[in-house]
C-alpha cells in the first residue's frame, strides 16, 4: 500500500523538492502524492463529502494565501481543522518563521507530528523526520527544540495572552487597541505589560523596551 501524502504549499518548487527527497526514503515506501497551493483548495479537499480524504500525511506550509470566507488565514488554521476532523492523520508543518512565539503557539495549538523550520533542515534531516513520523514519533527541527525549551521555562510569565500582547506591541498597537483585540480592559493589559517588563527585567521602560528585549531574546 502506498503512503498517501497531501502537500499544501503556495510554492510548487518547494513541493517538488519535498517529493524528490522523500522518493528516496529509507524504507523504499511507495508514495502517492496530491498537491494544492492555497488554503481554499486544501479546505475543499478536507470537506469533500463525496471523496473524503484518506491521507496518511499532510505537509502544510504555515504561510499561504488565506481563505477568508471560512476564517482560514494560514496553514496553521487549516491544520487545526484537519486535526479536529481527521485526528489520525499525521500533520507536518513547514515554516520560514523562526520566531519563538510562533513556533510555540503552533506546537500548542496543532500538536503536529512534525514541525520543521525551512532554513533548518537538509534532505537527510527530512528523511530522518519522515522515518520517525512514520513510526508514530514526533519530530522537531533544531530551532523548534530550542524555542520550546526556552519558552517552557517561562510559561507562567509568557502565557498565550502575554505572548499575544508582545506580538501586537511589535506590530505597533497601543494599549487601547490591544485591549479591543484580545477582549481585555485597558487596565488588565497594563497589568500584563507590567508583568512582561518584570520578566524582561525592565524597570522603567515603555513598549519600545519590551520590543527590544523580546527581539534580543529571539521571541519576535
Amino acid at each position: 500500500m502506498p503512503v498517501k501524502i497531501l502537500f499544501v504549499d503556495d510554492h510548487p518548487s518547494q513541493i517538488l523538492g519535498y517529493k524528490t527527497i522523500l522518493a528516496y526514503n529509507n524504507r523504499n515506501l511507495e508514495l502517492e502524492s496530491t498537491e494544492c497551493y492555497n488554503c481554499k483548495d486544501a479546505f475543499s479537499i478536507l470537506t469533500d463529502m463525496v471523496n473524503p480524504p484518506d491521507f496518511d500525511l499532510v505537509f502544510l506550509d504555515r504561510s499561504m494565501p488565506a481563505f477568508e470566507e471560512q476564517g482560514i488565514f494560514s496553514g496553521e488554521d487549516l491544520a487545526v481543522l484537519w486535526r479536529k476532523k481527521f485526528p489520525e492523520t499525521k500533520i507536518v508543518i513547514l515554516t520560514s518563521h523562526a520566531e519563538s512565539f510562533i513556533i510555540y503557539d503552533v506546537v500548542k495549538k496543532v500538536h503536529p507530528a512534525g514541525l520543521l523550520i525551512k532554513s533548518d533542515f537538509s534532505a537527510d534531516e527530512l528523511l530522518q523526520a519522515f522515518d520517525l513520523i512514520m513510526d508514530d514519533e514526533t519530530y522537531h527541527s533544531e530551532t523548534v527544540r530550542k524555542a520550546i525549551k526556552e519558552l517552557l521555562s517561562r510559561e507562567d510569565y509568557l502565557d498565550s495572552i502575554n505572548r499575544q500582547i508582545i506580538m501586537l506591541i511589535s506590530q505597533g498597537f497601543k494599549t487601547k487597541t490591544i485591549a479591543g483585540e484580545i477582549n481585555l480592559t485597558e487596565s488588565a493589559v497594563e497589568k500584563r505589560k507590567a508583568k512582561i517588563k518584570d520578566y524582561f527585567c525592565i524597570d522603567k521602560g515603555n513598549d519600545e523596551d519590551i520590543i527590544r528585549e523580546a527581539r534580543k531574546l529571539g521571541f519576535i
